[in-house]
């Protein structure tokens, strides 16, 4: 049987980058067979290089929020271009966009851009270090936080795709001064600090989980996070790259109404251009170089392409106001899936906060990561290649979030529950 277009350039690919891709993930290794390679993107739809329509919901991970090839976002994009594609000095849409997110996000006094989510957490990091006089830092089982060092302990996403618990390559006294906790576990947090009383610098959280899959926070968890870091002396970070301008315009510290002192930004931030952010507290800010003694810097940092598109991504947000849509939107794919999955007896529960969702086979419900570890890996790999081979392109790794684009119709909707009714027929039968 001849190979497909995308057979042929992974093999291509393996030649000269290790494993063919440039993201683990994007391997398909959770999932099995070969991945597809994507030629172009419109609106909630991917079209990859065999002539093959899939309806998305990665959306390039979450930064999709207009879906592929918006107008108006590629309309900014151009001009900016004509103009140039990066100064290595100060622009004023550096400005316009600060000023955009301090608007839409009130916890956020200053901030400071960056070319990714790993650089904005890392450096948000450093600075809570320095305001805090402390070392040790403590993140939560299966929350992703990038691929800095300290952060790979008991990661998510890719890292528990591959069953990974840290990564070779990082000497251990890298991760000595990493604390895990366990999420939404109020008691095991009290624990960690009666055990490093005034010794934890920052707390670092995915408010919302999207790394080891869509997991929620508990009613009351962000809330009593909030008070033992004030009690202590803590910086409480927000990681919002996936969740910034995603569940709501204030993101989940406005949907859940707890205030962080840092924010990490990025996906939605840059329009669907490399661009991520951290900011929060003046007082902590102000410790960032030139202005205090703290150094964080980058070439590409605000570059004017990513700018312009999030400038305009922003607009966009606050001229549409669109999360009750997608509330609505995630809502009735979560629905109609429940009921197929219990019309043909399928043991598995559908985590959904807005428009992020994700499918868990083979558990009654997920809470934290070790309950997430639990499901069902080949059944949602057949999932995966199931929803695929009819035109629904997924998440390729059981502990990733899936997003709903304001470019997916009622029709796309009804389309994918389909899909979604025939795979899970096809399956109960065996």
């Amino acid at each position: 049987m001849a190979r497909s277009k995308s057979e042929n350039l992974m093999a291509r690919s393996r030649k000269r980058i290790p494993g063919g891709v440039n993201s683990p993930v994007r391997s398909w290794s959770a999932v099995g067979k070969s991945p597809r390679f994507i030629k172009r993107g419109h609106a909630a739809y991917l079209f990859d290089v065999d002539g093959k329509k899939y309806l998305d919901y990665v959306g390039s991970w979450g930064p999709l929020i207009f879906g592929h090839a918006n107008s108006e976002i590629a309309k900014a994009i151009k001009k900016a271009l004509e103009k140039g594609t990066t100064f290595g000095a100060p622009t004023e849409g550096e400005a316009e966009l600060a000023e955009m997110v301090h608007t839409m996000v009130p916890s956020i006094d200053k901030l400071r851009l960056v070319s990714s989510g790993t650089e904005a957490t890392m450096s948000a990091i450093r600075l809570s270090r320095a305001y805090t006089k402390r070392d040790k830092v403590l993140k939560f089982d299966g929350c992703y936080h990038g691929h800095v060092d300290s952060m790979l302990v008991q990661s998510g996403s890719g890292m528990a795709t591959f069953s990974l618990p840290d990564s070779p390559g990082i000497p251990n006294a890298y991760t000595q001064e990493t604390l895990v906790a366990s999420f939404n576990d109020i008691d095991n947090l009290e624990a960690v600090f009666r055990e490093y009383t005034d010794v934890i610098a920052a707390v670092i959280i995915e408010p919302i989980c999207g790394n080891m899959g869509v997991i929620p926070p508990a009613p009351e968890f962000l809330h009593a996070l909030r008070e033992i870091t004030k009690d202590h002396g803590t910086v409480l970070i927000f990681d919002e790259v996936i969740t910034g301008f995603r569940v709501s315009a204030k993101g989940a510290q406005g949907l859940y109404g707890v205030t962080p002192d840092l924010t990490c930004l990025g996906k939605i931030l840059g329009g669907g251009l490399p661009l991520g952010a951290f900011g929060g507290r003046q007082d902590i800010m102000d410790l960032l170089a030139p202005e205090g003694p703290v150094y964080q810097a980058g070439t590409l940092s605000g570059n004017p392409l990513a700018v312009a598109a999030g400038i305009t991504a922003l607009k966009l947000l606050s001229r549409r106001e669109p999360y009750l849509e997608l509330d609505e939107k995630g809502s009735q794919l979560q629905c109609g899936m429940e009921d197929t999955l219990s019309k043909h007896h399928f043991r598995a529960t559908v985590n959904r906060v807005g428009s992020m969702f994700t499918v868990f086979f083979g558990v009654d419900g997920v809470r934290n990561a070790e309950e997430a570890r639990c499901c069902d890996r080949e059944c949602f790999a057949r999932f995966f290649h199931g929803m695929l081979d009819r035109g629904v392109y997924l998440p390729p790794s059981p502990f990733e979030a899936a997003f709903v684009s304001l470019a997916h119709q009622r029709r796309d909707l009804k389309k994918t529950l389909e899909a979604f009714e025939n795979w899970a027929k096809e399956e109960s039968r065996g």
